[in-house]
């Protein structure tokens, strides 16, 4: 599934946070978005995704400028074709691995109990599916993640500082999950970082601050 945007603009209050003339992000492309705090590293995958609207341009999705949708339609389209994964997991507490897991499939209308626990398995989790995130490491509750994020066959998997809480060597190993799952499926990854390390473990590297006004 290929990205475009074309003449994008978004501010807040007034003040200008992203400026983007013309991006084209090829289908199964790995690329990692750097940039300083405040740059509008987040702003950026929010508008990807459809949870931020442009001020004005046009956001192409796999032929859908989804510029052009209601709210209920983006929220139905991203459900349906976009994976997010975020720094604090945002797993609910309450339910158990495999039941966030399933919850993620109930927006898209594909609740499939099989594909969460193939899920789980592939992330290393499968023993502990029946276990709620307080009693799982930050390294496996971010592996619930990954699987909740890929659990309705996303064509886009977006990553915002997905080892901002974890150690190096934890941090290491989501990174080369989500990269080896993306590349499997042919699902295109974006993630934003600031870490170093992780940048080096990518190919396609880019500073917000290069994409403005290009």
């Amino acid at each position: 599934m290929s990205i475009v945007l074309e003449g994008v603009r978004k501010s807040y209050k007034g003040v200008p946070v992203l400026s983007i003339s013309k991006l084209d992000i090829p289908k199964g492309a790995q690329w990692i978005l750097t940039g300083a705090s405040g740059s509008g590293k987040t702003t950026f995958l929010n508008l990807i995704s459809g949870i931020l609207t442009p001020d004005a341009g046009t956001i192409t999705v796999s032929g859908t400028d989804i510029t052009r949708l209601s709210e209920a339609e983006r929220d139905r389209f991203r459900a349906q074709h976009v994976g997010v994964v975020f720094q604090t997991f945002n797993l609910l507490q309450g339910f158990s691995a495999r039941e966030n897991v399933l919850l993620g499939m109930l927006f898209a209308d594909r609740v499939d109990p099989a594909r969460a626990d193939a899920l789980l398995e592939r992330v290393g989790l499968a023993d502990k599916r029946h276990q709620n995130p307080d009693a799982l490491s930050v390294g496996q509750q971010q592996r619930v993640a990954i699987a909740r994020a890929l659990a309705n066959h996303p064509e886009i998997l977006l990553a915002d500082e997905p080892t901002g809480n974890l150690d190096p060597r934890t941090g290491e190993s989501i990174i080369s999950l989500l990269k080896e799952v993306c590349r499997e499926n042919g699902t295109t990854l974006l993630c934003v970082t600031h870490q170093p390390q992780v940048m080096a473990s990518f190919k396609d590297v880019t500073d917000l601050s290069c994409l403005s006004g290009k």
